[in-house]
């Protein structure tokens, strides 16, 4: 289990990496909950090639000027220009960048998984706003959960998931490969073609094993979210009925009536939602 999980999305793919992730082109803020950081990609800052080189221009006179001033008092005239250069360098460079769409580099060490189906990437992006869902459930369970246990069996179902989608969409482009294959006017008793549908049955079992494992995964963090969530309503719908049973005891002149509903099941449903959760990111 990597002890961090750094995750993309940009218009093609979706990485994961254990380490942080490189933008190729454009801009991203980094979002980190925990173990998990979201890079999100930018808006494109639609600055045109036009108003770079206005820009560009407007700096580079300034420079020059400093770049006088500077001289006339003794510095030597290269140091200036060399800072004054590398200054319009950079700025070109970053407007340029933040002009175009954000594009990850694709990562490439120990751990790191690239999804670029449209199926693939759909479930994982899916997957993601649930944990979003799971973790804003935290902070009303004080005592519940262990946090940093919490953290890890999350981060653990993530990258689980992410491995699990990333040979799903080598199965389903084996398979379209495997299915396209031309047998026309080869005998059906053909070891070459008794092969290829070996190969084809053993893709379609290794396929339906990973989709049972992934929606595994899925119903755990499904589970998660409504039992967090179910928790948190039924709290705040049992502190209404006692602050409603507080004011209409002041009207009526009548003891208070505690109206709360009682949470114990429920308690015992959110506690048992994150065991489960942790077992399925272990097996």
């Amino acid at each position: 289990m990597p002890a961090e999980l750094h995750i993309g999305m940009d218009a093609e793919k979706t990485v994961l990496a254990p380490y942080a992730l490189r933008l190729r082109t454009g801009r991203a803020t980094r979002h980190r909950s925990g173990s998990v950081t979201e890079v999100v990609p930018a808006e494109p800052s639609g600055l045109s090639y036009e108003a770079r080189v206005a820009t560009a221009s407007r700096l580079s006179f300034v420079l020059i000027f400093a770049t006088a001033v500077l001289y006339a008092v003794g510095v030597p005239w290269w140091l200036p220009f060399a800072v004054s250069a590398a200054t319009v360098a950079t700025v070109w460079h970053r407007q340029a960048r933040a002009a175009r769409p954000a594009s990850f580099e694709v990562p490439t060490g120990e751990g790191a998984r690239t999804l670029r189906t449209p199926e693939e990437r759909a479930v994982f992006k899916r997957a993601v706003g649930v944990s979003r869902r799971i973790r804003r459930t935290w902070p009303a369970l004080p005592g519940m959960i262990d946090p940093a246990e919490a953290d890890r069996s999350l981060t653990r179902a993530l990258d689980d998931l992410g491995a699990l989608l990333a040979r799903r969409q080598e199965l389903r482009r084996l398979r379209v490969e495997i299915e396209g294959v031309r047998r026309q006017d080869v005998p059906d008793d053909s070891p070459a073609v008794l092969a290829l549908a070996a190969q084809l049955e053993r893709a379609g079992e290794l396929w339906r094993a990973t989709g049972e494992q992934a929606n595994r995964i899925l119903r755990s963090l499904d589970r998660t979210a409504l039992a967090g969530e179910a928790f948190l309503r039924e709290n705040q719908i049992g502190e209404t009925a006692r602050q409603a049973a507080i004011v209409l005891a002041g009207l009526t002149e009548e003891p208070a009536v505690e109206a709360g509903p009682e949470l114990a099941d429920r308690t015992a449903a959110v506690i048992t939602a994150y065991r489960e959760l942790a077992a399925t990111g272990q097996s």
